[in-house]
């Protein structure tokens, strides 16, 4: 299955196009459930754990891949379920989130699909795991819960919000109060991290959930005649969303006279050459990994510092 998984070049070929690859997988039961491709280093079937002496009940164990020892969740436990049986049909898919290695342990690996994210949508307000999905789709007719992984990973690591002291640069602080940043993202642990950051440095933060509706208040804020590269200080936007990414997005932006002078920062868990190779495509100004506040304050503080000095002269 690991040989499945394309190279950087292949994947990048992708970017802009609005589409993605799903691993579908089924966890105890039929429900089909999905990660993104570009999470996944392989997939194995499940190999010898180790305990991990008091770590969270949905940590099973502790696995050797590549001469690194990493982490194993039950991601059916993680998301309310019933745990996933240590057996011949077990597997873990091995995956790289926000500059760190973990596994998932699941029941059987189906296979990769190619999508365009307008064909995924937003979890139903109604389903009673919306907790822990990020989106939904079809696929053979069959729906696919697409799990939020982010918020899988928060009950395991407590992600830190606060910026350090020598960090922070409380001179900004009212300066940016008459400052907007536009942040989208499809995930709630995500929002609430960024979000929590920059206001600590006084920003005003408008959220979207997904590129599509954060497009769709840009082309609002145009067609009432607002200068919008006057209004925003920045964009702050995920790669992966429902409808349309954070790629797709960051083009439409370039395309349109009125916004394409905008600054972009891709904010992301996916890393590595992979994220560098599509940021100079689609032409993000940055790119950051998520739930590292210091980096996305200092970051955020260079525009302000940046804004101030334009204002002055």
């Amino acid at each position: 299955m690991s040989s499945i998984l394309d190279s950087v070049d292949s994947r990048t070929k992708l970017v802009g196009q609005n589409r993605l690859e799903l691993l579908t997988f089924k966890l105890k039961g039929s429900q089909v459930f999905a990660i993104n491709v570009f999470k996944i280093q392989e997939v194995q079937q499940l190999p010898k754990l180790n305990m991990l002496p008091q770590s969270d009940p949905v940590v099973v164990g502790v696995t050797t891949v590549r001469g690194h020892t990493i982490p194993v969740i039950d991601l059916s436990k993680a998301i309310g379920r019933s745990p996933i049986p240590q057996d011949e049909h077990a597997n873990i898919i091995v995956t790289e989130y926000n500059r760190s290695v973990q596994a998932f342990l699941v029941g059987a690996v189906d296979r990769i699909v190619n999508l365009n994210w307008d064909e995924v949508m937003p979890p139903p307000a109604a389903s009673g795991r919306q907790h822990f999905l990020t989106a939904i789709t079809r696929i053979d007719e069959k729906l696919v819960e697409i799990i939020d992984v982010e918020r899988v990973l928060a009950q395991v690591v407590e992600f830190e919000t606060a910026i350090s002291e020598e960090v922070l640069d409380r001179e900004l602080i009212d300066y940016a109060s008459n400052l907007e940043v536009l942040l989208v993202d499809d995930s709630a642990v995500a929002i609430e991290q960024a979000e929590t950051t920059m206001r600590q440095l006084g920003l005003n933060v408008i959220v979207e959930t997904d590129g599509l509706k954060a497009l769709h208040r840009l082309q609002f804020w145009r067609d009432q005649g607002i200068d919008v590269n006057k209004k925003l200080l920045l964009v702050v936007t995920d790669a992966e969303m429902p409808e349309m990414d954070g790629y797709r997005l960051t083009t439409e932006i370039r395309n349109d006279p009125a916004f394409k002078d905008l600054y972009i920062i891709l904010h992301t868990s996916l890393s590595g050459s992979f994220n560098k190779a599509m940021v100079q495509k689609v032409g993000c100004d940055d790119f950051l990994s998520k739930f590292q506040p210091d980096e996305l304050a200092a970051a955020v503080q260079e525009r302000i510092r940046h804004h101030m000095k334009q204002a002055r002269q």
